[in-house]
């Protein structure tokens, strides 16, 4: 190790090490001390990388726990999509519900699945390693820790199915980041392109049996995604009234409503709240048919229309998107909110829940991320961004508020003035 002093002009400072990291005291500047880190960074990297540190680490009883867990995240990653099939499997042929409602051995499963019995066995053996089943007693094969909650919940079996259609989508990844590749994704969600399909139809005035076919089709598929996101709403509306209180409000307007699975849950919890929700027409015929036997329809207003191009109803104090906001680009949400201040009288709320991304990055924001772009013009954005887009359409407070499972949802209170 040296250390150099110099006089003229600046004073520097040189540390040498064995990797050759210098230290000046121009790096001492905020730019300087970034670069500082970043050449810290690249030696530690090199450092963990090479064959020798793996190997002291290995044999280290002090370090090998790095060098396992490190080596298991890996492996985990390149695992991801054998794991999800394997789930997927196990759903399809009715595994996990076999073994939840009454644990059973290997010949009980081979003849309620009629699989072949070694590629049973794989099958069995791999959803044990998963822990979506585990070993009883007498060789029997019962409900496992993270198989208990897919049969328990409808809503994560749906999931499951569903995002069948993404990991298509995700065979070729290249194809779905390359713009105007059309995705099996976006063909499922017909809300992303409702009001291209709108202005095209009418364009054509004329009627054919064809015509009334894919109507009818079109109708079916609300029908399919509508109940995937009613049977998946579970969760997400555990996190907001957890984290809300709706008792100041008068009425509320839920844009986006689907079959109605949030508002059913606010008007049991609260009476005296008053309701307006708003879909596109097609899935408001849904929302009718799911609400028409319920004690509290006489405080509902079902209003069809798309936020895109029709006018929100008045009359509320409070508007909720819920799950809305991350299906949509910049240029639409901002349109939106913008709407929504509008709309709203002083001292109006909106509250704006769905699941964010981490600044910092989180491993489910990966997730996110590719699920809305094979949507179509979804986007996972952070509290900070949507706070700031909120702030850009008027509303003077947005509030973040705390909630158990954030994975869910988060939930932004924002206040009109």
């Amino acid at each position: 190790m040296s250390i150099k002093g110099h006089q003229n002009g600046s004073r520097k400072m040189a540390f040498a090490t064995s990797g050759g990291l210098e230290v000046n005291a121009d790096m001492l500047s905020k730019d300087g001390a970034d670069t500082l880190r970043e050449r810290i960074k690249k030696s530690i990297d090199r450092l963990i990388a090479s064959p020798i540190f793996y190997r002291f680490s290995v044999n280290n009883i002090f370090t090998r726990w790095f060098a396992k867990y490190r080596t298991q995240q890996v492996f985990d990653l390149m695992t991801g999509f054998v794991n999800f099939q394997v789930l997927l499997t196990c759903v399809r042929y009715g595994v996990l519900q076999r073994v939840y409602e009454n644990p059973c051995d290997l010949d009980a499963l081979i003849k309620h699945i009629q699989l072949p019995k070694d590629n049973l066995d794989r099958l069995i053996f791999s959803a044990l390693s998963l822990g979506l089943i585990e070993l009883r007693s007498h060789n029997r094969f019962g409900i496992g820790p993270l198989g208990l909650p897919v049969v328990t919940y409808p809503g994560i079996s749906s999931m499951v199915e569903h995002n069948a259609v993404l990991y298509a989508d995700m065979l070729d990844t290249a194809k779905l980041l390359n713009p105007g590749k059309a995705s099996q994704m976006n063909e499922y969600w017909l809300y992303a392109k409702y009001e291209d399909d709108q202005s095209v139809e009418g364009e054509n005035l004329k009627s054919t049996s064809a015509d009334l076919a894919v109507g009818i089709d079109k109708q079916m598929q609300f029908a399919k995604y509508s109940d995937l996101m009613s049977n998946s709403q579970n969760f997400v509306i555990d996190e907001i009234t957890c984290a809300y209180d709706f008792s100041n409000h008068a009425r509320m307007l839920d844009i986006g409503c689907g079959k109605g699975r949030f508002v059913s849950a606010l008007a049991e919890m609260y009476p005296e709240l008053e309701f307006s929700m708003m879909d596109l027409p097609e899935v408001m015929n849904l929302t009718k048919q799911n609400l028409v036997e319920k004690s509290f329809v006489n405080r509902i207003n079902l209003v069809p229309g798309s936020f895109k191009s029709d006018p929100l109803p008045e009359g509320v104090d409070l508007i909720t998107l819920v799950r809305v906001a991350h299906d949509h680009s910049d240029q639409v949400v901002e349109l939106l909110l913008k709407k929504i201040y509008q709309s709203l009288p002083s001292k109006g709320t909106l509250l704006l829940a769905e699941p964010m991304a981490n600044a910092k990055g989180a491993k489910h924001d990966a997730y996110f991320h590719f699920y809305l772009l094979a949507m179509g013009e979804g986007r996972l954005r952070t509290p900070e961004q949507l706070t700031q887009m909120i702030m850009q359409a008027g509303f003077n407070q947005v509030e973040i508020l705390s909630n158990p499972m954030s994975m869910h949802a988060k939930v932004l209170v924002a206040k009109k003035y």
